[in-house]
């Protein structure tokens, strides 16, 4: 039982690491063809939804949302909407996500960082560090053994970069099925 934990902890940690999560991590860096098939996904997703039967492809998956420094809401950064917008993304797909406010920060000493980060692995399957720095994040992503993402997927993406979709009838919706479908495409 506890060579099994470690192998999917291990796999974890390298679906983090390899190259298809990080370049789903931000938009800027995807090809049009991933982003296209991102797309269609969403689309998918929208149908679900609209169908009056959305997947629940994430029940029992918990999420840490770790939000250091908030915005304020409708400033146009990852702020109070940006977080409402993920957290609906993620429950309407069986998730549930903890909001946290950290008490960690870069002058921690190494020893409370690391048993913070096996405590997160211990308690969530995914850790989401909005406004943190990165080095911090990557100080515990070394230690969590489970897939801990430095920021919200796509909340750097403009809502007009959708607008255009193929299927979704706002930019917010867009965004919404488009994080449902990176959240399932990279977690499962």
């Amino acid at each position: 039982r506890c060579a099994e934990r470690q192998r999917i902890c291990r796999e974890r940690v390298l679906m983090l690491t390899s190259p298809v999560p990080h370049y789903l991590t931000n938009s800027q860096k995807m090809s049009l063809l991933d982003l296209k098939a991102l797309v269609d996904e969403a689309c998918a997703f929208e149908r679900a939804a609209k169908a009056g039967a959305p997947q629940m492809l994430l029940r029992g998956r918990k999420f840490g949302l770790f939000t250091a420094a908030l915005a304020a809401p409708g400033s146009g950064g990852a702020g109070q909407d940006e977080i409402a917008l993920f957290d609906h993304a993620a429950t309407e797909l069986g998730a549930q996500v903890a909001h946290v406010q950290p008490q960690l920060s870069e002058a921690s000493p190494p020893r409370q960082i690391e048993n913070t980060a096996h405590m997160l692995g211990r308690l969530y399957d995914v850790v989401i560090c909005q406004g943190m720095a990165p080095a911090l994040v990557a100080q515990v992503r070394a230690f969590a053994g489970i897939p801990v993402l430095d920021r919200i997927p796509f909340s750097e993406l403009p809502p007009s970069a959708m607008a255009d979709g193929p299927c979704a009838a706002s930019a917010l919706d867009a965004r919404r099925f488009l994080i449902q479908a990176w959240l399932v495409r990279t977690l499962i």
